[in-house]
């Protein structure tokens, strides 16, 4: 448990302690007005419903333990917890929960554990469509920390609420073993389930860029366990940076998702307003999304689709805007000789970017389809950033896409 540099941090930490009771509400729900302010989220993920493909392993989680892997951004000294039931369809209960700093695998620094609470109890059972907010949790997080949050669970819903694309490790461990220092030998699953987010209560002033998207975004193409997704790379230049070392980043990324409709997981439409307005501590968001809402228009209605794309971006350009969110808009990449490839949609893509580019919009442009695009075929990606698909960047294009974003936009 870390100790507090003044008296003044001290006494801090018990007004927000006292401040903080059981929140177990509708999936939208939010601390209050003047709690919110001085919050800034360190980690987050866009929830869904999990596919039948990707539910838990045996033993499963009912009964059982699950120790789930993040990275953080930004670090500060105290910090909460939410999980999610929002699309179970039956009551979820958590009767244990801790947090650690990640060593390796599965295992945790013991002398940094701390046990998470809901309202002063150990546990808590959340009803369908419920989230939780734990209680105040005094830890030294250190920016970039590799965290470990453990959860032991009783009942859970045959629906379960995760993140199918964590490109992490998790380990699921039969009973109760939510103290154990190394689970590495337990089930192995490349899944997130049940966890939404982590805040900080930073030790100066900070805020977080939400980096909203697809597959793209999520990490398709970045390596397991290796937190190089390009949301990771932009947040490790953050860091090192001494004028942005205040920025956090929020990575809203959600494999296979559209813009428009719902594909994998909500619509962006849809989930706007819990992804990124709702987000403590959210000063910018980059939009890096569409490609999907493209490459699945018919030649017919590809036309329509990129001036629906255009209507919704204004439309997230507005609301971000009252409530005092900067957003930057994110050229779409190239898919030339992709399963998306088609003459109609490379069209829209071209009509969408130009309207990124030139429409005013935007309080800034990011040209990752100038960034990444071959410079003797511009419809195709370039070859060294290229998953082989040609739609997906691999690890040295996720690289390029976090190198080639201006930190400049994020100074305060």
């Amino acid at each position: 448990m870390p100790f507090f540099s003044s008296l003044q941090r001290v006494l801090l930490y018990v007004v927000l302690v006292m401040s903080v009771t059981l929140t177990a509400c509708t999936s939208n729900s939010q601390t209050s007005d003047s709690d919110a302010a001085d919050w800034v989220g360190t980690w987050a993920t866009a929830l869904q419903l999990t596919e039948p493909h990707n539910m838990p392993p045996e033993p499963g989680l009912s009964g059982n333990t699950i120790r789930q892997i993040v990275r953080v951004s930004v670090g500060g000294d105290s910090l909460r917890v939410s999980y999610s039931n929002e699309y179970g369809n039956g009551p979820l209960t958590i009767n244990a929960a801790s947090i650690a700093r990640s060593v390796s695998g599965g295992s945790i620094d013991p002398d940094t554990q701390a046990g998470v609470t809901f309202g002063g109890e150990a546990g808590v059972t959340l009803a369908p469509g419920e989230d939780v907010v734990s209680d105040v949790i005094p830890f030294e997080l250190r920016s970039l920390d590799t965290i470990a949050l453990t959860l032991s669970f009783g009942e859970v819903p045959s629906d379960l609420t995760g993140h199918p694309g964590s490109r992490t490790t998790s380990y699921i461990e039969t009973g109760v073993a939510i103290d154990v220092e190394d689970l590495s030998d337990a089930v192995l699953t490349d899944h997130w389930y049940v966890i939404g987010g982590i805040d900080v209560f930073p030790t100066e002033p900070a805020a977080a860029v939400v980096t909203l998207g697809n597959s793209i975004t999520d990490g398709r193409g970045s390596g397991t366990n290796k937190q190089n997704r390009w949301p990771d790379v932009l947040a490790g230049r953050l860091q090192s940076n001494p004028e942005t070392a205040n920025v956090g980043v929020l990575n809203m990324g959600t494999g296979g998702n559209c813009v428009l409709r719902p594909c994998l997981g909500p619509a962006a439409i849809d989930r706007f307003e819990r992804d990124v307005i709702e987000r403590d501590g959210a000063r910018w968001l980059i939009i890096l999304h569409g490609v999907n809402d493209i490459g699945q228009a018919s030649a017919e209605n590809a036309d329509s689709v990129a001036q629906s794309l255009i209507d919704a971006y204004s439309w997230m350009v507005d609301e971000a805007s009252a409530a005092g969110i900067r957003t930057y808009g994110a050229t779409i990449l190239p898919f030339g000789d992709s399963f998306y490839d088609m003459p109609e949609r490379e069209t829209a893509r071209q009509t969408v970017n130009e309207w990124i580019r030139t429409s005013g919009r935007f309080d800034a442009v990011i040209d990752l389809d100038e960034a990444l695009r071959d410079p003797e075929n511009p419809s195709r990606l370039r070859a060294e950033a290229d998953t082989g698909d040609h739609l997906h960047p691999n690890e040295q294009g996720h690289q390029l896409i976090g190198e080639s974003i201006d930190l400049s936009l994020f100074a305060r």
